[in-house]
């Protein structure tokens, strides 16, 4: 193996592994929200909004590392925001109060905001062009595996000590991350010929501000941007939620109810693999379409019944059109855009999923404080990734010689 491809290897194991602790982290709220309710005692719309907190900070913080990522050394970029991210894992361990645990997982958005877009786009530039949707699928499998492993571990975690001893073992796992980070990640080689090729941001808009204003005058950005942002909102009721629907009003044991999220964990792996893989051969708009109607069978069946077999085949439904969903819209960022500002693309359409990242918490909690259940926040997910696929029906494939942000 060339020295090139073990460089290529250790950048994609080190994306990987930020991908796989980041989502642990993110994801373990909705593990752990059973638990820390009655400790907090807190109701779940005040359960939402500590959840959304995270997302605000997230949201704010993308773009600005999508530029980052595209502009400065990635390797320090990573490794002091997994630090960050770290840090605030570890105090979630001392939230007393909604303000107080508001507080601490801002500060772990913060860090998370450098764990997606900056990765994803460092992880596309390693990537030959004929495997990038694969490559990407891959990498995301660590968003899928985290779901199995916090819903195993976590449990366990709980029972034998306690939800803040949960949240103090994630903070040591993101400062080894960092450490990784450190070690193994590098910026892509760049060829002299590409180099002389690829303008400067300087030469190509001659400000930041012009080049945002071209890409948000583009209308394929808006119409992929709004359904990211239906896609965040129904994704996240029963990634937050799930657990606590199960055990509370489906009266499932906590382990059991644990076990769904093993389940939408299993389902994302296969539906990554497999719809990663035929997007690099078909349409990736056709999966993004396939990966909307998953997600919105699967959150309007669980709402149907109470029945595990059934909540089992709706959640391995929901889990394949959740997995494969995130490494699209990355991929299809170069096939709209030019692949060298892939970063502030998925940046900006972060803005959107932020939007609805932070409002499906607020508004599932809010939704089940006022009706008694759940139920309805699983309805209004399915509605939402239903709308999305409405934004994606516009959109027209563009050879890649004629791409450019300005483009319509």
């Amino acid at each position: 193996m060339t020295s090139h491809k073990m460089r290529r290897l250790a950048v994609f194991t080190a994306c990987f592994l930020i991908v796989l602790v980041s989502y642990c982290i993110r994801y373990s709220y909705g593990v752990l929200l059973p638990e820390m309710l009655p400790s907090l005692e807190i109701s779940k719309t005040e359960a939402g909004v500590i959840y959304a907190s995270f997302f605000i900070a997230y949201t704010i913080f993308s773009p600005v590392l999508g530029l980052l990522g595209d502009r400065m050394d990635i390797r320090w970029l990573l490794t002091i925001f997994t630090v960050l991210l770290g840090a605030g894992t570890f105090l979630m361990a001392f939230s007393s109060s909604v303000l107080v645990a508001s507080l601490f997982f801002t500060i772990v958005g913060v860090g998370a905001s450098a764990t997606w877009v900056p990765v994803m786009a460092l992880a596309q530039k390693w990537a030959p062009d004929r495997h990038r949707g694969l490559t990407l699928a891959v990498i995301d499998i660590g968003s899928a595996f985290s779901l199995i492993l916090v819903s195993t571990v976590l449990p366990r975690i709980v029972v034998t000590h306690s939800w803040q001893y949960a949240w103090m073992t994630l903070g040591g796992l993101a400062f080894i991350l960092a450490i990784i980070n450190y070690f193994m990640v590098r910026n892509p080689p760049v060829k002299a010929t590409q180099e002389t090729a690829r303008p400067s941001l300087r030469e190509f808009t001659n400000s930041i501000r012009d080049i945002y204003a071209g890409l948000l005058g583009n209308a394929r950005l808006w119409f992929i941007g709004l359904a990211y942002l239906l896609t965040g909102f129904a994704v996240m009721v029963p990634l937050t939620f799930m657990v606590t629907y199960a055990a509370e009003e489906l009266t499932f044991t906590y382990a059991a109810a644990a076990r769904l999220i093993i389940i939408i964990g299993a389902g994302a792996i296969a539906g990554k693999v497999i719809l990663g893989y035929l997007s690099d051969r078909i349409s990736r708009k056709i999966i993004l379409i396939i990966c909307g109607l998953f997600i919105a069978v699967g959150c309007a069946g669980i709402s149907w019944t109470s029945n595990y077999i059934v909540i089992f085949i709706f959640t391995i439904i929901f889990g394949a059109g959740y997995g494969a969903v995130w490494p699209m819209y990355a991929a299809c960022a170069a096939d709209y855009f030019p692949r060298e500002y892939s970063g502030m693309v998925v940046g900006l359409w972060t803005l959107f999923l932020g939007i609805g990242l932070t409002l499906s918490p607020i508004v599932a909690g809010w939704l089940a404080d006022i009706s008694g259940s759940l139920e309805w926040s699983f309805i209004a997910a399915g509605a939402g990734g239903l709308i999305s696929i409405v934004f994606l029906l516009p959109l027209r494939r563009v050879k890649p010689g004629d791409i450019s942000p300005y483009q319509e």
